[in-house]
């Protein structure tokens, strides 16, 4: 590591708070229903939406006609989608006659992109048609981002108020999601990005003649406006193969430092907007210290070791330098590490770099991060698995110290704790089971294309991306199978609505609950020591639930690198 690269993270890192924290202000104006400047500019916008739909704007939602609202639109969008990934060969837009898609990718697609996954068992440039990109991949990117967005902040009203049951209006909150938020923010980053060397055309895929005498094809299309919400919606699905690795989606150390910034800005800003709902800014900067702790101290374990290089390379051929194997020259060894670190922290799955190429210990910091789930997360989605753990961590330390569990002076009782329960072990359980059925049948073990611990990885990491709503992938396996295509598009949406319905439920439960005034005896989350407990109680459930499989894998794979090297030496 270099001083240079220290300060690159570093640097990064604090832009996203210098832009997060104004954020997360204007989005607890735009879901408090706060008047601003802006209504002027999206009031009009809105109200055409509201009479576009049919919808009363006034009229309030309890948790189940909110959570009605949310899956309904949902499951209409996921038979939207599967059916234009089935006939883009049939529709407009489609200059390069790319087919339409088989029933079980169109499927896992589908599934992918309206859970916020992402996950892309098929390559962009050569599998989908320019309508298949914008009215199915980027539509479902604004969409899902948007659902998740809005979940959280139901979640968050629940807690704030009391003897109720009005959550607020589905209708208003995606709509206003939409006009207020990702539409304004996609549009500057898309132009933005044009402006830096992202094409956006809707003219067929390139034909040049080489100085040498050959043809090259290069595929483009309208990639800035899908790169834009990609990164701000925390989505991660490539208009190309090798994602942000592309110099078409990325292409210089500046955009990826926009990307970066794009990817994190949204979830960083989400916690300000906790503490201002609460009236309790000290509550978002305690989860603040702790989670960016996590993130930097994840971003230097990768860099150091791919910086270090590879052992076996210095000791069987004598060349020493850093892991270049998988990156790009462009970005350099400390953007490859933070982006690594960022996209699984704020479980965007874009690239840079391909992981399958990092270094053992390297890979295994993604890996941990997406079985976390915790450490800041998608849109929303990520703000909701923090409540949830600090609802668990409120019951465990209650019991520790004898007091009866509050959170923001709401009790705990034993149908949330129940609930957080279920959002919580549903998220191993979609990891490992499938994991273990994929090692154990032939049909998932024929598209490892790497034997051995790496080859383990390779599944392990699928899985763990798919259920955490991540995307990114190892790569080295063949996930365009009828198998994979199946089984990872149900892990997918078990990770994303399960969850969902748990905690929906608990804030039903929740929101009637009176708020009991602080006292002497009230266990205070705004400290920094029930921060350190905080993350103590994910940190450890992580470890005691997932450390088997680490071991066989990442962890393995170090010990064996270690040995092999040992015997060189020797």
């Amino acid at each position: 590591m270099t001083v240079e690269g220290i300060l690159q993270i570093l640097l990064v890192l604090i832009l996203m708070f210098l832009f997060g924290i104004p954020l997360g202000r204007y989005i607890y104006t735009i879901f408090s229903l706060q008047h601003s400047r802006m209504d002027r500019l999206f009031m009009p916008v809105e109200r055409f939406l509201y009479r576009l739909i049919g919808v009363d704007s006034s009229v309030s939602m309890d948790w189940k006609a909110y959570l009605r609202a949310l899956m309904l639109v949902n499951f209409v969008m996921l038979l939207f989608a599967y059916l234009i990934f089935r006939l883009q060969g049939r529709l407009p837009l489609n200059p390069d006659k790319i087919p339409g898609m088989s029933p079980a990718l169109a499927f896992n697609t589908a599934a992918s992109f309206i859970t916020n996954t992402n996950w892309q068992n098929y390559a962009g440039e050569t599998s989908m048609s320019y309508l298949g990109q914008m009215l199915g991949i980027t539509f479902l990117q604004f969409t899902s981002a948007a659902t998740g967005l809005v979940a959280a902040i139901a979640f968050v009203r629940a807690i704030v108020r009391s003897k109720t049951d009005n959550l607020g209006n589905f209708w208003v909150d995606i709509i206003r999601a939409h006009t207020r938020l990702l539409l304004p923010m996609s549009f500057l980053l898309a132009c933005v990005l044009v402006a830096l060397g992202v094409p956006e055309t809707l003219q067929g895929a390139a034909i040049v003649h080489t100085l040498s005498g050959d043809v090259q094809v290069i595929a483009r299309g309208p990639v800035a406006s899908l790169e834009a919400i990609k990164q701000l919606g925390t989505n991660g699905g490539g208009f190309f193969n090798a994602n942000s690795a592309h110099p078409y989606e990325d292409p210089t150390a500046l955009t990826s430092v926009l990307e970066i910034l794009a990817m994190g800005v949204t979830a960083t800003g989400l916690i300000w907007t906790l503490g201002l709902f609460l009236k309790n800014r000290k509550q978002a900067i305690v989860l603040y210290v702790f989670l960016t702790a996590i993130l930097m101290l994840g971003t230097f374990i990768i860099y150091g070791n791919e910086a270090a290089g590879n052992p076996l390379v210095h000791q069987a051929f004598g060349i020493h330098g850093p892991n270049m194997e998988g990156k790009e020259v462009r970005f350099g060894i400390p953007l490859t590490s933070l982006f690594t670190a960022a996209t699984t922290a704020y479980t965007t799955g874009a690239v840079n770099a391909m992981h399958d190429s990092l270094m053992p210990i390297s890979g295994l910091v993604p890996l941990l991060f997406m079985m976390f789930n915790v450490i800041f997360g998608g849109k929303g989605v990520g703000l909701l698995n923090i409540l949830m753990f600090l609802i668990i961590t409120v019951f465990l330390s209650g019991l520790m110290v004898g007091r009866t569990p509050e959170i923001f002076g709401k009790k705990i009782e034993a149908r949330e704790v129940k609930l957080a329960t279920v959002a919580m072990l549903v998220h191993p359980f979609v990891i490992l089971v499938p994991t273990a059925i994929a090692i154990a049948t032939q049909v998932g073990r024929a598209s490892i294309l790497n034997p051995g611990l790496h080859g383990f990885t390779e599944v392990l990491y699928a899985f763990t991306s798919a259920a955490a709503n991540n995307g990114s992938a190892f790569a080295g396996l063949n996930g365009n199978t009828e198998f994979y295509n199946l089984v990872l598009g149900v892990v997918m949406l078990l990770g994303r609505y399960i969850s969902i319905l748990a905690m929906f439920a608990i804030a039903g439960s929740m929101i009637l609950k009176p708020i009991i005034p602080a006292s002497e005896g009230t266990l205070r989350t705004d400290t920094f020591s029930f921060g350190g407990v905080f993350v103590a109680v994910f940190v450890i459930v992580g470890a005691l639930t997932f450390f088997p499989f680490l071991a066989i894998g990442p962890i393995g794979e170090q010990l064996q690198m270690m040995h092999t090297v040992s015997h060189i030496v020797h």
